[in-house]
């Protein structure tokens, strides 16, 4: 990691409906400036655009990163904070009532990009006026309402 910057991600997901059309947003603040990415999905849920939103930011950044990232997703901060991710890869991706963690496409690429990155996540409330949380969901809804979005091949019905 380079000296002591330190990059804030902040990242949102939006579904009309749940399952159905999803977005996802970012905003990325590093030493590149300030960048804000989006992408939406036909069907999903918003778990999955909550999810896909950290995989693509964190995926932005080049080398070992010390990452603050601000989510307004109880799951997605508590199974990383919490160690419910690493309980999970423990258990062969089964919870603690055995049964098959949901997601577990999006999960395996987050842990990957864990083990490159520093990342420490806070929970921030949804809609309660911070400027990037309410950018990034703004970035979410206006990429679900997208035409022509593609299918998530990891959705399973």
């Amino acid at each position: 990691m380079s000296g002591d910057n330190v990059t804030r991600i902040y990242t949102d997901g939006a579904c009309l409906g749940n399952p159905g059309p999803g977005g996802w947003g970012g905003v990325v603040l590093d030493g590149l400036g300030r960048r804000e990415l989006s992408g939406g999905y036909g069907l999903t849920t918003n778990n999955r655009m909550e999810m896909l939103a950290v995989i693509e930011a964190l995926s932005l950044l080049g080398d070992r990163s010390k990452v603050e990232l601000y989510t307004d997703s109880k799951y997605i901060h508590d199974a990383v904070e919490k160690g419910w991710l690493t309980k999970w890869k423990r258990n062969g991706w089964r919870t603690a009532d055995k049964k098959a963690v949901k997601n577990q496409d999006l999960w395996l690429r987050i842990d990957a990009l864990l083990q490159t990155h520093d990342v420490t996540f806070h929970w921030v409330r949804g809609h309660s006026g911070n400027p990037e949380n309410e950018c990034c969901d703004r970035l979410a809804s206006t990429a679900a309402q997208g035409s022509d979005l593609p299918e998530d091949v990891g959705y399973i019905r």
